[in-house]
């Protein structure tokens, strides 16, 4: 899946690509991480010792997950869909995304797009989906108003640039999923 080293090559600095996991990154649950978008985007589960969890049942909120405190993940299953792409405007400063999409196209048409540093958790864009299921297009992507209500606002970018940004990068990641 072309998509998935789209994200890792994207993270951080060369230190955490190396020394970081996948599964560390998932379980932090960072607001702006790229991991959380890419297993959500994906619909991946996630395997821990006790049990399985689907991408939707697994992030709660900001730096809050389904694990359990003595729950470990073990192993990451991402779906080989038709098409996958992923996109992010970084900060300059930490490389985490101020906001990042991915996006996904199963072979029986189902869509996924999943958004992270929007907001205080990864979250899935039903908008952007909708218009997707109908056309796999960047232009249907960015012609998707996003609400700005709930959105983070900081020094970085207000609520209103973060929603401007969710259709921009939307557009951006199906324009990359094109040679996925």
């Amino acid at each position: 899946m072309p998509a998935l080293a789209m994200v890792a090559a994207g993270i951080g600095d060369r230190q955490v690509r190396n020394m970081g996991t996948i599964g560390g990154s998932l379980a932090n649950n960072a607001p702006a991480a790229d991991w959380p978008a890419a297993v959500l985007g994906a619909g991946a589960t996630i395997r821990t010792k006790a049990r399985t969890l689907p991408a939707d049942a697994f992030f709660k909120g900001m730096f809050e997950t389904a694990l359990a405190p003595d729950e470990i993940i073990t192993a990451v299953e991402f779906p080989i869909g038709a098409r996958a792409g992923y996109a992010k405007f970084p900060n300059p400063a930490s490389r985490f995304a101020l906001v990042g999409v991915f996006v996904s196209k199963a072979a029986n048409g189902d869509v996924r797009v999943a958004v992270t540093g929007a907001a205080p958790s990864v979250f899935r864009a039903a908008a952007i989906e909708s218009a997707l299921r109908q056309s796999f297009t960047p232009d249907a992507a960015k012609g998707v108003r996003v609400d700005a209500g709930g959105l983070n606002s900081d020094l970085h970018g207000s609520a209103e640039y973060r929603a401007h940004l969710v259709s921009v990068m939307a557009a951006r990641a199906v324009a990359a999923s094109a040679g996925a």
